[in-house]
């Protein structure tokens, strides 16, 4: 029998600090879910990129080895959404064919998705690649929710299943 080897497929998460990266990882990833995740101080080797300012002139650099990007978009805090849109908007002009999750997270229901695709001028992306704007909740009681992290990661199965 002949075996071909290993295809590795990896999802890169971003979003600036505070977003919520860390905790979507950890319930996309882990087996057992804890009450409060730390934040990241730099690199994971699960390709989470801290996002302080000081760390995203590495992101582009992580993006050519990536076969989907996950944005994650702390969606209350309002102040740093056109920050999260300049850093957003800036990656995929690096990789304009990379297939795009934005995850608006920290919300309660899915009432402000919508408002959140126009600040973040997702509009202007249709059409040029795979796009999903997702509301959630990276927390442990929202876990059996609308709002699950878990949905993201059902997602991220489909696309990363395709060749």
């Amino acid at each position: 029998l002949r075996f071909s080897p290993a295809v590795w497929k990896q999802v890169l998460v971003l979003g600036l600090d505070g977003a919520g990266k860390s905790s979507v990882l950890h319930y996309i990833c882990s087996q057992k879910a804890r009450t409060r995740i730390s934040p990241t101080l730099g690199f994971n080797t699960a390709q989470l990129l801290g996002g302080s300012y000081n760390l995203r002139a590495y992101w582009p650099l992580y993006l050519s080895d990536a076969h989907v990007l996950v944005f994650v978009v702390d969606s209350v805090d309002r102040s740093r959404l056109l920050t999260a849109r300049q850093e957003l908007h800036a990656l995929l002009a690096e990789e304009p064919r990379l297939p795009l999750v934005v995850l608006a997270n920290k919300q309660v229901g899915a009432s402000h998705t919508e408002e959140l695709r126009e600040e973040l001028a997702l509009h202007l992306l249709s059409g040029q690649r795979e796009l999903f704007l997702l509301p959630t909740s990276a927390t442990w009681a929202s876990l059996s929710t609308a709002t699950s992290v878990l949905h993201v990661k059902s997602l991220l199965v489909t696309l990363l299943s395709q060749p």
